[in-house]
């Protein structure tokens, strides 16, 4: 399984950028997929999951409410919504596979992994 993510950019804050999660094969479809984010000098953090039919989803504390994360079956993509985007949101963001139907906040639970996409929001 390849993914590979794009979307990402140079944002005022308050702005909206929208991610895009692209998978190469059929079996994205039965996995959870969860977006990960790395700001630079810190540790790559959860940020949102959904499950492998898009009936389950969660949020970090630090983007709920603001962030929204779907999926499209049929055209194997998942999204990442972000609204009132903050410096603070400033990293590079990934998608990644789980291991099973279901997302997950731990990223040990993720076997595949996009290349990344920079999020610049300035202030």
């Amino acid at each position: 399984v390849q993914l590979q993510a794009s979307g990402g950019g140079l944002v005022q804050a308050g702005g909206s950028l929208r991610l895009s999660c692209s998978a190469s094969r059929r079996t994205f479809s039965n996995n959870g997929v969860g977006w990960f984010r790395q700001a630079p000098g810190k540790d790559r953090e959860f940020v949102a999951g959904i499950s492998w039919n898009g009936g389950s989803v969660n949020y970090a504390d630090s983007v709920k409410g603001r962030f929204a994360i779907s999926r499209d079956r049929v055209a194997h993509m998942v999204y990442l919504q972000m609204s009132s985007l903050k410096p603070e949101d400033t990293a590079v963001y990934y998608c990644a596979a789980a291991r099973s139907a279901t997302s997950s906040a731990a990223s040990r639970d993720y076997n595949y992994w996009g290349q990344g996409t920079l999020v610049t929001v300035s202030s």
